[in-house]
């Protein structure tokens, strides 16, 4: 029998399995391999916006590091160094922003709690499954409904405005990316203009960068400010992803307070099944299973998921 919390339960007391006479269209449900064949992208006003925010904010940061800090210097291998290392960090942040958008998070197919499809999973007699009121579909177990992706994510952590979309079961590791190369970036930018501070103070003002001095002020305070804001929050986001793949735990399941019904795995189990295999510069690579040609035949083949 599958278990599940309360507040599930009560879903199916109100909200019966569908019977013969119900009217749901069966048509517009999607299998897991016609869902697997299209872009999947959410049509969220405010998560586009922090998305598209969040992008300006790193251009914005590589832009100081880059004309302001680096290129003025005289130093050209601290400038060459710290150039490459920043702008790889930062392509490998926009890379993982991108992939936790824009892959699937594990959504349930929309609308498939049909009794065809009920009549196909062949239960035994006094199984129990349970259906989402809201999208119609059957829920398996530790899957979430989401009100912004109006579809049930299995195991949804919490739904992301800066990256626009959830983060759950088929996209965790790319948002874990996302927040460790955002703080490298941020911490690694205010390394930087603490070092340029420094050697404005001790030279000339007009000297350390081609910019004049009170611009050159104004754009670092900025970068500072940004540098500290988003190294707290995303490192304290890393900190809390990492614990709850080592604790088998989603951020819901934690706020809620739900007893577990699933054998929990050991921490390194955790690890793996969200990562991939053992460990491996892979487990750090936003491009690992990145297939641009697949990407193409899923746009031409079955256009973008727009979930609304």
């Amino acid at each position: 029998t599958m278990q599940s919390s309360g507040h599930r339960f009560r879903d199916v007391e109100h909200h019966p399995l569908l019977a013969d006479n119900d009217t749901y269209d069966s048509s517009s449900s999607s299998s897991e391999a016609d869902m697997a064949e299209r872009v999947w992208f959410i049509r969220d006003g405010c998560g586009m916006v922090c998305a598209i925010m969040t992008w300006l904010l790193v251009v914005y940061a590589d832009f100081v590091v880059t004309f302001v800090m680096l290129l003025p210097s005289k130093d050209f291998w601290y400038s060459v160094i710290n150039g490459v290392l920043f702008n790889c960090l930062a392509v490998l942040a926009l890379s993982s922003h991108l992939r936790t958008m824009l892959t699937d998070p594990g959504a349930v197919p929309k609308g498939n709690a049909t009794k065809e499809y009920m009549d196909n999973l062949q239960l035994k007699p006094g199984e129990v499954i349970y259906k989402c009121p809201k999208c119609c579909s059957i829920k398996p177990e530790r899957a979430h409904h989401c009100s912004i992706c109006k579809r049930c994510i299995r195991k949804m952590d919490h739904h992301c405005p800066w990256v626009n979309n959830c983060v759950g079961e088929k996209n965790q590791r790319f948002f874990v990316l996302f927040t460790m190369y955002i703080a490298l970036i941020s911490a690694h930018a205010l390394v930087l203009c603490g070092f340029q501070f420094f050697s404005c103070v001790r030279g000339q003002w007009t000297e350390c960068s081609d910019f004049s001095p009170p611009v050159t002020v104004i754009l670092m305070i900025f970068l500072c400010l940004e540098g500290f804001l988003f190294l707290t929050f995303t490192a304290v986001m890393f900190g809390t992803q990492i614990h709850s793949i080592c604790n088998d735990e989603t951020e819901i399941e934690r706020l809620k307070s739900e007893k577990p019904t699933w054998e929990r795995r050991l921490r390194w189990e955790g690890m793996k099944s969200v990562f991939g295999g053992q460990p491996s510069l892979l487990w750090i690579n936003p491009f690992a299973g990145f297939r641009i040609r697949r990407l193409l035949l899923r746009g031409k083949k079955g256009g973008p998921e727009f979930s609304v």
